[in-house]
């Protein structure tokens, strides 16, 4: 998996890596049980502060979605991520209400958002770099 950070983002570093990783996921690129490189590798190769890597690396255990062992170091969660519940879904449509509202807002209608999603949910399922179904 190749990480890409823009640093020029409004986005924090740690933040970008966390999504980043968790697109790996989504998109079949890391397997439950695969390792990740540890917090100082990580941060030597992608060239940031190793404390920035283990932010996101806190974090992406919390949610789930990684495991940190003392000998194995860090894995994906070789049993996968755990299934939405009721509160991982209040939090999404916390997420998404905004973003519909700026929509509305801009001039998109309901199609065109849901061309959005699709075309990005479609993006997930095929394993596709980011923007190629934008055409």
């Amino acid at each position: 998996m190749y990480i890409q950070l823009d640093f020029e983002s409004n986005d924090p570093i740690y933040t970008q890596l966390k999504e980043q990783i968790i697109a790996g996921i989504a998109k079949r690129e890391l397997l439950p049980g695969d390792a990740l490189p540890s917090v100082r590798v990580m941060a030597k190769d992608i060239g940031i502060n190793l404390h920035t890597v283990n932010k996101a690396y806190q974090q992406l255990k919390q949610e789930g979605y990684i495991l940190i062992h003392r000998q194995k170091g860090v894995v994906i969660h070789p049993d996968g991520v755990e299934p939405a519940d009721d509160a991982y879904r209040l939090a999404l449509k916390k997420k998404l209400h905004p973003l519909i509202a700026e929509a509305i807002c801009k001039g998109i209608s309901r199609e065109g958002f849901l061309d959005y999603v699709n075309g990005i949910y479609k993006e997930f399922e095929q394993g596709k770099e980011k923007g190629e179904w934008m055409d």
